[in-house]
């Protein structure tokens, strides 16, 4: 098989694409051709060594992909071969073939394209997660979602949305407040540009917003957290900034708002009941077309270093795909 491998620590023009011996599948696992993988944050901060884990080189990077059961190991039952299905993989996804535990396949929803559920589970559960779970976002209530047109910020418009939440994104370009719009954003500002405290008293009379999604970090969850109405919840998603921001804790005191930590990937592993009701939630809303991922671009497997390139740049609007086989 063909695969984008990481052999050292670096940016994405370091990837090499090579040919591996295909995966075997193991006890309790099953392997999966790869027709879709999607593009993530953390794909880019692993291959340079930045993510909370680290892999043993060489590796191959990716961590969620849809694609075809080829073969399944000693012990599997849940899934057969010709079964379609999303995996979410800590790496091996950006190949023509990965091997994953089966009890961690998810099949995939009739209707449902492979490149659609590839950046399905991480974008939305992560968002689900935070804003149903960890904010317990209310209906008629306010939220501020930062980094708002990219794949996880969509995600978080449209869940606050069918939360019943007036959503307020923000984004740093016209043409990514044109998507957040489109995905049902309420009002957008550009906070790089803007005084956020000012934008954001205008649109709440001066009351600030109920929850904050917060994927960005660097100055702007200091920024962020200033606008958190009484009893406020900053929700602490991610740092795409590139900076881990120290804020001044006497502002939790002074809003009566608390700094909220969301690790859907532990979540996942520690509560997989709470985990399996939110993907019941999750796809009864793809069904029905409230939810719906934004598939900005795909690249083909050989391109597929261009991918990580343009999420690291900011130049995603949406989810980027890799595309292993060809649609």
């Amino acid at each position: 098989m063909k695969a984008l491998v990481c052999k050292a620590w670096g940016l994405p023009e370091t990837l090499v694409l090579e040919d591996q011996a295909d995966p075997a599948a193991g006890p309790g696992q099953a392997v999966i051709g790869v027709h879709a993988a999607g593009v993530n944050y953390p794909d880019a901060l692993i291959i340079q060594n930045k993510y909370q884990f680290t892999p043993t080189l060489p590796f191959i990077p990716g961590s969620e992909c849809a694609g075809v059961v080829e073969s399944v190991g000693e012990g599997v039952s849940r899934v057969k071969p010709g079964d379609r299905v999303i995996a979410v993989t800590q790496s091996g996804a950006f190949a023509e073939k990965v091997v994953a535990s089966a009890d961690a396949l998810t099949p995939l929803p009739e209707g449902v394209d492979f490149a659609t559920a590839s950046v399905f589970l991480l974008a939305y559960g992560t968002a689900y997660h935070a804003l149903a779970d960890r904010a317990a976002l209310e209906q008629g209530e306010t939220l501020l979602v930062l980094g708002a047109a990219g794949g996880v910020g969509i995600a978080a418009i449209e869940i606050g949305k069918a939360l019943g939440a007036r959503v307020i994104a923000g984004a740093s370009s016209a043409e990514k407040r044109h998507i957040c719009r489109e995905h049902g954003a309420d009002e957008v500002i550009d906070y790089a540009a803007a005084e956020l405290k000012s934008a954001v008293a205008a649109l709440t009379a001066g009351k600030g917003v109920d929850v904050v999604f917060d994927p960005v970090g660097g100055p702007f969850t200091e920024a962020a957290l200033r606008n958190c109405a009484w009893r406020g919840r900053h929700l602490v998603i991610g740092f795409a900034n590139g900076e881990i921001p120290r804020v001044p804790a006497n502002l939790t005191l002074l809003k009566g708002c608390s700094l909220i930590g969301v690790f859907w990937g532990r979540y996942v592993k520690t509560e997989p009941a709470a985990w399996a009701a939110d993907l019941e939630t999750l796809f009864r809303w793809l069904r029905e077309g409230r939810l719906r991922p934004h598939v900005a671009q795909r690249y083909p497997l050989e391109r597929g270093a261009e991918a990580l390139a343009a999420l690291l740049a900011r130049k995603a609007l949406g989810k980027l795909v890799i595309t292993p086989v060809a649609p």
